[in-house]
């Protein structure tokens, strides 16, 4: 992403929390363009080329309604049909086979003591992001709007461990989810620290396709646990891969989005976007 692309994200950005913040309005294009200091033809260009889809039905996408009824008309099948798939559903996700290779045991409890971490930041759709590997995998991706923070919290989650500020080709397939047909990237692995609770709980979350949305019920039930879904958000509120471990996909029973480690904004500008292109993918011309 260069600059200028950034520069429309953090447009677009702006323009979606006016849009959360008065959707009930139902804003016409005119109000959001001169919210984010456009006209309205370049705003709608801008949004369009961003989204696949127009202001007024990316606005459908992230209402609360539609997350109710994206819930109410899947929520029999969501997993269901998520289950027949594998991880090769009709959603881009589920076209790329992620393998989850828990850490042992020993090494969960040292924090990450001999263990070498490569890391460095990069741009994506979604703004900066900090993504770090070991020789195994994945073992973090986060969005970052401040890179000292991002790697203290890096740091945070592999306390022993040893950092080194470096490229490797574990993070390049990574990042290749924001620009290229995911059936063609190779495997990606993923190097979880984590319980055994949490690590069913991110497992859970690769089987909801692509554009859909799930509760933290959903996902009790799918791990066995029914009653469990604070303890399920917990393990949630921990994941430490956005966006492949899609835990943005997660949202309370009543429809609305909640939280997002990473922003609320940008949780509501990754399901849109999702939506939109789910969408997009099925229309024919």
């Amino acid at each position: 992403m260069n600059a200028q692309e950034y520069i429309n994200y953090t447009r677009i950005a702006e323009a979606i929390t006016y849009i959360q913040q008065h959707y009930t309005e139902q804003p016409t294009l005119e109000e959001i363009a001169k919210k984010v200091h456009l006209s309205p033809f370049h705003f709608q260009k801008m949004f369009t080329d961003w989204a696949g889809v127009s202001p007024k039905k990316f606005l459908q996408f992230i209402s609360v309604q539609h997350a109710k009824s994206i819930l109410s008309n899947s929520q029999t099948t969501l997993f269901e049909t998520a289950h027949k798939t594998g991880l090769s559903g009709t959603g881009r996700l589920h076209d790329l086979f992620v393998k989850i290779e828990g850490m042992t045991p020993g090494e969960y409890k040292n924090k990450g003591e001999n263990l070498t971490i490569n890391y460095s930041f990069s741009e994506s759709l979604f703004g900066e992001i900090l993504v770090a590997s070991t020789h195994k995998g994945i073992c973090y991706m986060g969005f970052s709007d401040n890179k000292e923070n991002a790697f203290l919290e890096l740091e945070k989650r592999f306390a022993k461990a040893n950092f080194i500020q470096q490229t490797d080709e574990i993070q390049q397939n990574a990042l290749q989810i924001y620009t290229e047909d995911w059936t063609k990237i190779n495997k990606i692995k993923l190097h979880l620290k984590g319980t055994d609770f949490q690590l069913k709980v991110w497992e859970a979350l690769l089987k909801i396709p692509t554009g859909n949305l799930a509760t933290y019920g959903n996902i009790a039930k799918i791990i066995q646990k029914p009653k469990a879904s604070r303890a399920v958000g917990t393990a949630i509120g921990n994941n430490p891969i956005a966006f492949l471990i899609p835990c943005h996909r997660v949202i309370q029973s009543t429809g609305l989005f909640g939280g997002y480690m990473w922003g609320t904004t940008r949780k509501t500008a990754i399901i849109g976007w999702e939506a939109s292109k789910n969408i997009s993918s099925k229309t024919i011309i």
